[in-house]
């Protein structure tokens, strides 16, 4: 990756110099991989502070959620501390909220945070920049659908999938010791929504319920008593997708027995379950809501920033926001256009990763007062990761030509996506032996989380 330590000239600011203030907000993957690599270009430099701001700990690659909530990898083996990180390359981590933006004195403020007890663990304060960098994500969209903030669990932050996957284990163990016969979807997970997120976690859930099956749990019958089933309003998954990998995919996820239910959408979700549109009840104890994304409602109150319906910050095509040149939005809190298209970049994970590594270099030409050049969002395709079952996808720009990949090649391209990200945020040597111990770990736990 560009942001990489010694890997850019850094612009020499003038001796007289005040420091310069250089503050991100969140440390997702684009917020993140933008810090690291600010800070290793100015490492050296006592004139350039930089400071990335986040209300959790820690970072968790989000495609990797999913595998969480189903049991796949323990959350702890590979979230990365953001102390850890702000010693180790140089920049600076504040733990809090951004509740405010004060744009003529260009100052954030962040709330007080509290511990578990109520204790206050940092006051609310102010925090001043120079340049802010705005990359706090997004969050699931219900569109307003009733009974969906009260009873799906969406997978939005690293808490949300392990919430859910506390409560698919006590579900089974509850299902094993209790006297009565299952109740009508007591064992049934319903996820609506088949974009990336939902049609991953159904195929991992498939794996991982049938091993947690397989610790002791011999009164649930896998084949009769589990019931995945995945919805999707539009008329196939994988809409982002070309319709070949939609129709291959449901193909496999049918013959796991998984239930795939296109052009049926969502009226209401309850206690009980998930009633359709159409009329139709699934009864279910679990549902999680993969429905869509957007931007944090927030935005939208931050000193007159232009914002969209989905509340993302409008920008340019250097990724300046609309109203305040000394402002940046990136990844998928930023409705950034794109060139030769009438349709914004896409809230996923290679734009984020593209657009952090272009700040990298754009942001010490503004420091020096020079030109920024536009962003160009290249889409090189997308892969999808069927548990053990199939990885499939389509390249896109390679060789001239875009083609299709499966099997071996797309797992271990999958897999260097991950690897990728890993090396930007947490540097070469600490990628690969973090990988190797995980590895290593592997062979003395159990292959599924168990509790």
């Amino acid at each position: 990756m560009d942001a990489t330590p010694g890997s850019a000239h850094v612009p020499t600011l003038s001796a007289e110099a005040a420091v310069r203030d250089i503050v991100i907000v969140g440390g997702g993957a684009a917020g993140l991989e933008l810090a690291t690599g600010l800070s290793a270009r100015y490492r050296r430099s006592s004139s350039v502070k930089i400071t990335l701001v986040d209300n959790t700990r820690t970072h968790l690659w989000k495609p990797l959620l999913h595998s969480v909530a189903a049991g796949s990898i323990t959350a702890s083996e590979h979230e990365h501390d953001y102390l850890a990180l702000a010693h180790w390359y140089g920049f600076r981590f504040q733990y809090g909220e951004i509740i405010g933006l004060d744009r003529t004195v260009k100052q954030i403020t962040l709330a007080a945070t509290y511990d578990d007890e109520g204790r206050q663990i940092t006051p609310e304060r102010p925090l001043p920049y120079e340049v802010l960098v705005m990359s706090i994500g997004s969050v699931s969209n219900d569109f307003g659908t009733p009974g969906v903030a009260e009873y799906a669990v969406p997978l939005d932050t690293p808490e949300q999938a392990k919430r859910f996957h506390r409560r698919l284990v006590n579900g089974y163990l509850r299902a094993q010791t209790q006297s009565e016969p299952l109740r009508p979807g007591q064992l049934t997970v319903v996820v609506v929504g088949a974009g990336a997120t939902g049609t991953e976690l159904v195929a991992e859930l498939h794996r991982t319920t049938r091993e947690l099956v397989g610790f002791g749990l011999d009164r649930i019958n896998p084949e009769k008593d589990i019931r995945i089933v995945l919805i999707e309003a539009g008329p196939r998954i994988l809409p982002a997708l070309p319709e070949v990998i939609s129709t291959s995919t449901t193909k496999t996820l049918e013959a796991l027995g998984i239930e795939v239910r296109t052009g049926e959408r969502v009226a209401e979700v309850s206690a009980e379950g998930v009633r359709l549109a159409s009329g139709a009840f699934i009864a279910s104890d679990l549902v999680v809501w993969s429905a869509g994304v957007r931007a944090a409602e927030c935005l939208d109150r931050f000193d007159g920033l232009e914002t969209n319906r989905n509340h993302q910050l409008v920008v340019t095509e250097t990724l300046q926001t609309t109203r305040d040149p000394d402002i940046f939005a990136i990844g998928d809190c930023a409705q950034c256009p794109r060139k030769d298209s009438a349709a914004p970049v896409p809230p996923r994970a290679q734009a984020a990763h593209q657009q952090a590594a272009h700040l990298a270099r754009q942001l010490p030409i503004k420091l020096e007062g020079g030109a920024l050049q536009p962003f160009e969002y290249r889409d090189f395709g997308s892969l999808v990761t069927l548990s053990k079952y199939q990885v499939i996808g389509n390249l896109m720009g390679f060789v001239g030509r875009d083609f299709r990949v499966e099997g071996l090649i797309a797992r271990l391209m999958y897999r260097w996506l991950y690897l990728n990200h890993e090396m930007a945020v947490n540097g070469g040597r600490r990628s690969v032996l973090g990988t190797i111990a995980r590895l290593l770990a592997r062979q003395y736990r159990p292959a599924i989380k168990l509790h």
